[in-house]
């Protein structure tokens, strides 16, 4: 099935919105906020999980993320002295951990573009928590590079990864990623990632409506029972060059029911607090749990708001701290890092900064008038990394 005709105006947008200086006061020992690892939000929300960007460059141009239209050879990405050094991110990231985070995933971009990238696991694989536990690190990628860097991944201390793969149809495939790239590299780099242990691998399916969710059962097929979990998104509206529009959306609902004519499923209790996919498990000829047959699961943002439960921050490329992905605005830590700032007011900025996130973009989109395209900038999801 080829991709419907729809017009498809793409603004050309700065994809890094404008961001904001920590105040002063939020740094000083007076307003000490002492980490306990409960930091919480307005809304009772822990922080737990912290996301990475390490680049703001990709190698493909889905039409979802970076549409070709817009980053193109002339796109000006991020000069590398904006880049935070892998210290730079070891050193707040140590701030996160002492704060509550447990979590840590390296993303991009396409992270397996930055330089050296087992250099940085290495250093955050050392980190641990206030009980002394390891962190859970893992990485979000497209799986293009997977195949060759695998083995270097898993010895520096990658745990896991999660491997975008929109189709299995290669036609399909070219399509989406717009440069014309073969299915069977990035399912070569999963294969890769299995035999050295980068496990459990997830695996992410963006689905939009007339262009690949006829690969919904291929993909259902294809990884049922091979120990990887399959999650279908929802297309969403992040940032604002996608060209973004409900009808493109396939409600999670629809996609259980797709699946369900043919693979029986039976829903399965989340796995984790503040877990972003619905899980479903693939039952046996009794109507129970196959647990040789896996599961899939479903991040339904659009349809099924999980705000009350996020509790995820993030911190791009260039250390901007973005308290949810559909943000317009960000904090500039590293000006903070880079002006000589104490282990104690980065900390006590970070702990300032999430005790007074109130963001539930998702619960309130319904409410939302349509944005005529005059109101505030979203950041970009290549730009914040997912």
């Amino acid at each position: 099935m080829s991709e419907r005709f729809s017009p498809k105006v793409i603004p050309l947008v700065e994809a890094r919105p404008s961001t904001l200086a920590v105040p002063q006061a939020w740094q000083e020992s007076a307003n000490l906020v002492a980490p306990n690892g409960l930091l919480s939000d307005t809304r009772g929300r822990q922080l737990r999980d912290l996301r990475i960007s390490v680049t703001d460059r990709c190698n493909f141009r889905c039409n979802y993320c970076m549409p070709k239209e817009v980053f193109d050879k002339d796109h000006p990405y991020l000069p590398h002295a904006s880049l935070l050094s892998f210290e730079e991110i070891t050193r707040l990231a140590q701030q996160f951990v002492q704060h509550g985070v447990q979590k840590i995933r390296l993303t991009g971009g396409e992270p397996l573009l930055r330089k050296h990238i087992e250099v940085l696991i290495g250093k955050l694989a050392t980190l641990r928590t206030p009980e002394g536990h390891p962190l859970d690190l893992t990485l979000t990628t497209n799986g293009s590079l997977l195949q060759r860097m695998a083995p270097a991944l898993k010895a520096a201390g990658l745990q896991r990864v999660t491997v975008s793969l929109d189709a299995l149809d290669d036609a399909v495939f070219r399509r989406m990623n717009d440069v014309d790239f073969p299915v069977a590299d990035v399912l070569a780099g999963i294969d890769a990632a299995h035999r050295v242990g980068l496990g459990p691998i997830k695996i992410n399916m963006v689905v939009k409506r007339g262009t690949n969710d006829q690969e919904i059962l291929p993909m259902a097929r294809h990884f049922k029972g091979s120990s990887m979990v399959l999650r279908f998104i929802e297309y969403m509206d992040v940032g604002a060059t996608n060209g973004w529009r409900m009808d493109d959306v396939v409600p999670s609902a629809e996609v259980i029911r797709r699946i369900q004519a043919e693979l029986p499923l039976v829903p399965l209790e989340a796995s984790n607090p503040g877990e972003t996919a619905q899980r479903w498990g693939y039952a046996d000829a009794t109507g129970v749990y196959d647990p040789q047959a896996g599961e899939i699961g479903v991040i339904s943002s659009v349809t099924q708001a999980f705000c009350h439960e996020c509790n995820r921050a993030r911190l791009t490329t260039e250390g901007q701290l973005y308290l949810c992905l559909f943000a317009n605005q960000g904090y500039d830590l590293r000006s903070l890092l880079r002006g000589n700032a104490t282990d104690a007011a980065l900390s006590n900025a970070i702990a300032h900064i999430w005790s007074g996130r109130a963001d539930r973009y998702s619960e309130l989109r319904g409410a939302m008038a349509p944005d005529p395209g005059t109101g505030a900038r979203r950041v970009e999801m290549s730009y914040i990394g997912g």
